[in-house]
């Protein structure tokens, strides 16, 4: 039994049947297959996502598309042409919205998400940065929040009828910023950044 992330070697790519059968107390993701830990969020994170989550729920309260919160399983399958396997990657983003119902199961969601938003901490950042906008790029996701809490701003990134992430421009502390895919979800970044 896999109880401790030392019993793993990180240089190699894993499953999701892998992945359901550790013990470990650290909270985990697959990137393309591949074991990345993730930092325990900090106070100023979660207040940040507390925030956030006022303002998504207010919207999302009584549609047909659903909000979950971390810890909650994303599984977004792709094909590696290299080794020609299919490579699950396994994300738990800080927020996501899911409006095709089809895509939810008891372990979470399978497939992208309409919207994700990632909060930065400072174990992070790369990761978020690069590995996970190119996942959520290639999977579909339709839009794409990276939130920095350090400079207080958020950039939103969605995709174009070539399936490749635009960025808009940022939002900062004072704006009030609103959605692309769902634009009537407005929301006061003064009351998001404590």
């Amino acid at each position: 039994m896999i109880t401790s992330i030392d019993q793993l070697d990180l240089t190699k790519q894993y499953t999701y049947a892998d992945y359901l059968k550790w013990q470990i107390a650290e909270r985990l993701e697959l990137i393309k297959g591949y074991i990345r830990q993730m930092s325990a969020p900090s106070r100023e994170h979660q207040e940040v996502s507390r925030n956030l989550n006022h303002f998504i729920d207010n919207y999302f309260w009584g549609s047909k598309c659903a909000y979950f919160t971390a810890p909650f399983d994303v599984r977004i399958p792709r094909f590696d042409k290299k080794t020609e396997k299919e490579v699950l990657t396994v994300v738990q983003p800080d927020i996501c919205v899911i409006c095709d119902e089809s895509k939810l199961d008891k372990r979470g969601c399978i497939g992208a998400p309409d919207l994700i938003v990632e909060i930065l901490s400072p174990g992070n950042s790369k990761k978020e940065m690069r590995e996970k906008f190119e996942v959520y790029e290639e999977a579909g996701v339709k839009e794409y929040w990276i939130v920095n809490t350090l400079d207080k701003n958020v950039l939103i990134y969605t995709l174009n009828e070539a399936g490749k992430y635009i960025g808009q421009r940022p939002y900062v502390e004072d704006e009030i910023m609103n959605s692309y895919t769902f634009p009537e979800l407005s929301i006061d970044l003064n009351k998001v950044f404590v």
